[in-house]
């Protein structure tokens, strides 16, 4: 955080953006009622979770201007389950603007890349799937070919941060929350900070995550698995802020600042059915007093 720059002064300037933004939706409807603004000529779900297009495109630049951390990958986004009851097969995904609309294919793995589109930038269209607000959430994936099974390599994730940041994937906060965020990572470099909370997800539930480069080792804590519920613990309540909700146990965060560690660095997995007693090693859960607040 830049020096000068209080928790009063955040606090003031994340409601006079609450409260921009309402005058903003709501004088943009009054635009339209007395057809002073262009009205929306391409029909699709209504409460879409959707996500800025330049801002994906920016993201995009980003990758290109800093590949050197992961020579060999390639950027694709990928979409995620936000709820339990989110069906995450057959999604169709769109390009949406004000008078056009573009398909975006979809793979198996729910990841997809984007076309540039001029017309897209002018009308500032959206990236819109076939599934509600809150119902999923997106990341990027950036993956060094021909790394062990259940293996990353550290250089992808810590770009993958850097892309995901600049795309505007993260939505993990209320929405007062989310307007202080956006202040923030404007004053500091939240990827390169010593130790951000900036949530990696697994393919399966976790037991261990492993750096290891060259002789040297180290085994992340608890505190940095399963959203750091051990070290913050949420309520039920609290958790539907979190993109983790259905999740927790796929989660982990990284030392992505410490440069001690190499690009080159290993993040091991291990899976909670390799274990020999997955019983024993169960990630932390909500309680009965949690679960009712």
């Amino acid at each position: 955080m830049k020096p000068g720059i209080f928790a009063s002064d955040i606090l003031k300037a994340a409601f006079a953006l609450a409260l921009a933004a309402t005058c903003g939706a709501a004088c943009a409807r009054q635009a339209d009622a007395a057809g002073k603004t262009p009205s929306v000529t391409v029909s699709s779900l209504r409460n879409p979770v959707d996500k800025s297009y330049r801002k994906m495109l920016k993201g995009m630049d980003l990758f290109e201007k800093m590949h050197a951390m992961a020579p060999d990958a390639v950027l694709r986004y990928k979409l995620l389950p936000r709820l339990p009851e989110t069906d995450m097969q057959g999604i169709t995904l769109k390009i949406v603007g004000d008078t056009m609309s573009i398909p975006v294919p979809v793979a198996q793995d729910n990841t997809f890349t984007l076309e540039r589109n001029a017309k897209a930038i002018t009308e500032d269209a959206a990236v819109m799937p076939n599934r509600r607000a809150d119902s999923m959430t997106w990341r990027t994936e950036i993956r060094t070919p021909g790394l062990p099974p259940a293996t990353r390599r550290l250089g992808d994730l810590r770009l993958e941060c850097q892309v995901g940041m600049e795309a505007g994937l993260v939505s993990n906060d209320s929405p007062l929350m989310g307007a202080l965020v956006k202040l923030i990572q404007g004053a500091i470099d939240y990827c390169n900070a010593a130790d951000p909370e900036y949530l990696f997800f697994s393919e399966r539930p976790l037991f261990s995550v492993t750096l290891r480069s060259g002789a040297r080792t180290a085994i992340l804590s608890v505190d940095q698995l399963y959203a750091g519920i051990s070290r913050h613990p949420m309520s039920a309540s609290e958790l539907k802020y979190c993109d983790c909700q259905v999740l927790v146990d796929r989660t982990y965060f990284l030392p992505l600042g410490d440069k001690s560690w190499p690009d080159d660095t290993l993040v091991e997995l291990e899976y909670m059915e390799d274990t020999e007693d997955p019983d024993d090693a169960k990630p932390p859960v909500l309680t009965p007093q949690q679960e009712a607040q």
